[in-house]
């Protein structure tokens, strides 16, 4: 595949679709449809659901692209990706050009390209969408089709690095905010050691997401390419605990980036919540997609239930219940207060649920559990709800039907309410300030914390947040530590 992508051939195929796309009008292009796994199929297996675009695909969506004097799209890009650039080398053929255009801001593209809410986001702000009110320009699509390429092609390009400053820089946590952060400063010509805490790197890359979304070789290669950058790794090493805040000063330190992010479950604390067979979202994941739960063989295996309900309406949650399918749950359900209008998980995480035979139970709301002279969970109550005004996140606040309940029989239950920082660096580092919720104070526009030598970005400062909105936290804490530890010298 990688010999034939260079081939003269392949270049001379490339050139004739671009001639044919010349004369076209760019408006009535339709956006482009990505190819998928039957849902039959793919809900018995881990495959990746969303096969990406082919070379026909990729150059008829970027030439959809009107290249916008003024392109908002980039700033609905939280790491500020040139995106007009990259997709107009698209639609040249020059994909290689197209892959280090991304990898200019972005250090995860072919991530980013699989998990990112562009229709929040970049998308959100397209011309197509603001102005001419249809589908905007697939920029996702096309970052993925990318990156990939890249990969596939064999010539992976690693971007260039200012020479070596001699200034030591450490960063907690492995997850998408230290490896934005990571990425810029190496790039600056800093020394950079990134700490994990678990046996392998990527933080909710690799426990959070199932490789059905994102496959583990993807995080594989983009880590791979921080490393041929010259970003340092240490995996089973709890900083707070394996070393401290001092040894990190005592090993010459200058600065030190915390994206520890936000691994401690929330739950509802209603009656029967502890009984067996329900479990938290984080631990249902990290169990399998790290730890090899779904082997019966493994040595924390998880129980594969037949009748699974998942509480919440996040991506997340999404995760969850889909990989509860693909374990061999018979029925698998949703169970959110709101309505499905409300919800936060992407709309192509929900429409991949609802293929793969999902049941949801939107407005509504546990009550409590019962389970079984076992103590395993038997049935659940259901509390029917309505949509009242909005509340502060501006969705509208669901309100009890009084009277109105329901029982539903589960063996299973996953709970996906949110989650917490991680307490361990609040607890253990001094210097900083951190709120009641445990998430750690910095100033927004250079992620600084009370400690000028610290800065934190991710889910640790915002409590729960997607990949993206993490690295661009990374991007920004960098470009000020940067400019903090220059002005010092």
């Amino acid at each position: 595949m990688s010999d034939y992508l260079q081939t003269e051939r392949a270049q001379e195929w490339r050139e004739t679709i671009r001639k044919s796309m010349k004369n076209k009008d760019r408006t009535n292009i339709p956006r482009v449809v990505m190819p998928e796994v039957d849902p039959e199929v793919r809900s018995h297996t881990y495959d990746e659901v969303n096969r990406g675009l082919t070379e026909t695909m990729a150059v008829n969506e970027a030439h959809r692209c009107l290249d916008c004097v003024d392109p908002t799209c980039i700033t609905g890009c939280p790491v500020e990706i040139n995106i007009p650039k990259f997709i107009k080398n698209i639609e040249r053929g020059e994909y290689l050009e197209a892959a280090k255009t991304l990898k200019e801001t972005s250090a995860l593209p072919a991530v980013c390209g699989r998990v990112c809410p562009q229709e929040r986001q970049c998308e959100s702000r397209c011309f197509y969408t603001l102005k001419l009110k249809k589908e905007p320009v697939a920029i996702g699509h096309l970052e993925r089709f990318a990156a990939d390429y890249e990969r596939m092609s064999g010539h992976i390009s690693v971007p260039e690095t200012a020479p070596a400053n001699g200034i030591s820089i450490a960063v907690v946590g492995s997850g998408p905010a230290g490896l934005a952060f990571a990425g810029d400063m190496v790039k600056l010509g800093y020394d950079v050691t990134v700490y994990e805490a678990l046996h392998e790197l990527g933080g909710v890359l690799r426990y959070g997401i199932p490789e059905f979304r994102l496959p583990n070789d993807i995080v594989d290669i983009e880590i791979d390419g921080l490393k041929k950058m010259g970003v340092k790794f240490e995996t089973n090493c709890i900083v707070g605990k394996t070393i401290s805040q001092e040894d990190l000063r005592e090993e010459g330190f200058k600065g030190i980036f915390i994206g520890s992010g936000a691994g401690l479950p929330n739950f509802m604390n209603i009656p029967g919540e502890n009984l067996i067979g329900i479990m938290s979202c984080n631990e249902y994941l990290t169990r399998v997609n790290l730890m090899q739960a779904a082997d019966p063989e493994s040595d924390t295996p998880v129980y594969q239930g037949k009748k699974v309900a998942v509480v919440g309406g996040g991506n997340t949650a999404m995760d969850a219940v889909r990989t509860a399918r693909r374990l061999g749950a018979e029925k698998a359900m949703i169970v959110y207060r709101r309505s499905e209008e409300e919800m936060p998980a992407r709309v192509e995480e929900i429409k991949h649920a609802k293929e793969e035979g999902i049941d949801f139970y939107t407005l509504h709301n546990p009550l409590r559990y019962e389970g079984d002279e076992r103590g395993r969970v038997q049935r659940m109550q259901l509390q029917r709800m309505e949509l009242g005004e909005p509340d502060q996140s501006g969705r509208r606040r669901p309100v009890a039907i009084e009277g109105e309940t329901v029982w539903l029989e589960v063996d299973e239950v996953i709970v996906s309410v949110g989650v917490s920082p991680n307490p361990l660096i609040p607890q253990t580092f001094s210097g900083m300030e951190v709120t009641s919720w445990g998430t750690i104070v910095v100033n927004n526009e250079t992620m600084q914390t009370a400690d000028d030598m610290i800065f934190a970005g991710g889910d640790i400062v915002r409590g729960g947040a997607t990949v993206i909105l993490a690295m661009g936290d990374g991007r920004k804490a960098a470009m000020a530590m940067d400019a903090h530890i220059t002005s010092r010298q």
